[in-house]
């Protein structure tokens, strides 16, 4: 067998195990790096190239800034300045939607969306329009504004460093910009007009607002009978989920122990229900003037994997988990045994500074109540000043975005603009392993001829075409590619592919690489497609289905666009 094929049927193995979501990204680039290397496709020398490529190393160093970005507190301030209040909701959409495309072009598209989430749900909220109405347009938002630049999305840094392997130089800053900004407009354009009202009305947003249902645990205070406990939670509007003595659940049981804990399910608050049930709620009521806040977690929190009494002692005791969302309510475990992902909903208890502070610290997406983060100006000043610094060092001097972004990052590190705890947990280790582990695997695709197989079959299959066609062609491949596999490892397999279709038909290299930089971050049709999609799907009550529903018109418009653009561009 020629390495072409054991190549390409690793790549495709490698695919299959990446739709499937049943392993790990991460693992799947690993166990397809070991695989490559016993077969003798990769040269054990060149299986950890990968950690050590600029690529990899820009896309960590890039994270660490703007988190510190984020911290600062100035993108909040920013955006709250920028929303006209008290305008029409129209103006009020275009505004938070501009400012999160904005945000994204700069920042990891997770954090532009953790900073603006709050402010459109107010603004749903003011305008008595259903959350679902602004979230997912924000999410669309934010993938769009990261075609801009060089840093707006790890992907655009991968096609870059594809770029400089192939050419002999990367992107420049601002390369993608023109197109990017083309594509963005009209995207924007859309969702304002058009897209936002494609979308229904569900709970997560109801036009007239109702508390969110909310599950939590209730005590026994004596002995006694199950069922009169049961009838006493439905007149306090609440129902019993799961019955639990210790770990153990336990089947209809008659009569009930004191310390037997109930889970219940309510849209009402949990001291409300005990008091109306007889019962005893499990967690603090707090002080007086505590508040409580609708909270999901986003990815890369320092909370996934934790139980919820842990983020007691996380937040040193300052704020308490006193509810959550619905996946523990459908697991009918006991809350102390479920550990938090991605995409849960948890009700914070504390006081509003300390909730804010640790909203911000945690990486979660505040959905319901918005507490201003105070801006230090004099750290805030520095932050801006250093992440302005590195970029215009990129512009103007030419050194490579890995460079300039880990000196960056060392210099926030050094003046203490960023808790040194949250130096590495900044950055997103899955994506890193996943970049490393399949930059070899990529190589060896490419090396071993595989690659010029499949470009020579497209070639002739596109061959006579116009530009714009072929352009098309390639940013819809990756836009299919990229709905069902993460953007970078798109990113890494259609980059070498993108150059050796354009070595065949003789077009621009850099016309090909654009339009799959493109492609790589138009994934509006599945709430898997992206994680803004998946972390915007809860609170907006989405269904499957509603994000082909609004995304499907933008994802075409963003092809037409796109190709066309390059093709006037280049042609």
């Amino acid at each position: 067998m020629t390495d072409a094929l054991l190549s390409g049927g690793i790549l495709l193995l490698t695919l299959a195990l990446f739709v499937s979501e049943k392993v790990r990204h991460d693992l799947v680039a690993v166990c397809s790096l070991f695989a490559c290397l016993l077969l003798g496709l990769v040269k054990p020398a060149d299986a950890l190239s990968g950690f050590s490529d600029p690529a990899v190393i820009a896309v960590a160093a890039v994270l660490v800034v703007g988190r510190a970005v984020e911290l600062s507190g100035v993108a909040a301030a920013i955006t709250r300045r920028l929303i006209p209040h008290g305008a029409g909701f129209t103006l009020q959409l275009a505004a938070v939607l501009v400012v999160g495309a904005a945000l994204s072009a700069f920042m990891n598209n997770i954090a532009a969306l953790v900073v603006t989430m709050p402010i459109a749900t107010q603004i749903a909220r003011d305008c008595r329009r259903p959350a679902s109405a602004v979230l997912m347009p924000l999410a669309f938002a934010t993938i769009l504004g990261g075609m801009t630049t060089l840093i707006g999305t790890p992907a655009n840094l991968i096609l870059s460093s594809v770029r400089e392997e192939q050419l002999g130089a990367g992107f420049n800053f601002f390369a993608m910009a023109p197109v990017g900004i083309a594509v963005t407009a009209a995207g924007l354009l859309y969702l304002i007009t058009i897209g936002h009202r494609l979308l229904p009305s569900r709970d997560g947003g109801e036009v007239v607002e109702r508390p969110p249902w909310r599950a939590f645990e209730l005590a026994v205070r004596a002995g006694e009978a199950a069922l009169p406990i049961r009838q006493r939670l439905r007149r306090a509007e609440a129902r019993a989920l799961a019955i639990h003595r210790g770990n153990e659940r336990l089947q209809a049981p008659e009569s009930l122990e004191p310390g037997d804990r109930l889970l219940v399910v309510s849209r009402r608050s949990p001291w409300e229900v005990a008091d109306s049930a007889g019962l005893n709620c499990t967690e603090p009521r707090g002080a007086d003037d505590d508040v409580t806040a609708r909270v999901s977690v986003a990815y890369g929190s320092a909370l996934i994997g934790l139980s919820y009494p842990e983020v007691r002692l996380r937040s040193e005791s300052s704020v308490n988990v006193i509810a959550v969302g619905p996946r523990p309510a459908w697991l009918r475990q006991p809350l102390g045994n479920v550990q938090i992902q991605a995409g849960d909903q948890l009700f914070l208890r504390g006081s509003s500074g300390a909730i804010a502070n640790f909203v911000t610290e945690a990486r979660l997406l505040e959905i319901d109540r918005l507490d201003v983060m105070p801006v230090a100006s004099r750290k805030a000043a520095l932050v801006v000043s250093v992440f302005v610094l590195a970029i215009l060092t990129i512009v103007f001097t030419g050194l490579s975005p890995a460079l300039c972004f880990l000196g960056a990052a060392a210099a926030m590190t050094a003046l203490r603009l960023l808790p040194a705890r949250d130096v590495y947990r900044a950055i997103d280790w899955p994506v890193i392993v996943l970049l490393a582990a399949m930059i070899p695997v990529g190589n060896s695709f490419e090396e071993s001829g595989a690659a010029a197989i499949v470009a020579q079959q497209l070639g002739a299959l596109l061959g006579g075409a116009s530009l714009v066609v072929v352009l098309a062609s390639l940013c819809a491949v990756t836009l299919v590619l990229t709905v069902f596999l993460n953007n970078v490892a798109t990113a890494l397999i259609m980059g070498p592919f993108a150059v050796q279709v354009a070595s065949i038909l003789g077009i621009p290299a850099d016309a090909a690489l654009l339009a799959v930089l493109i492609g790589t971050s138009s994934d509006f049709l599945t709430p898997i497609g992206h994680q803004n999609n998946l972390l915007v799907m809860a609170p907006g009550g989405y269904r499957f289905a509603d994000y082909a529903r609004s995304g499907a018109m933008l994802a075409v418009l963003v092809v037409g666009i796109a190709s066309a653009f390059l093709a006037w561009q280049f042609g």
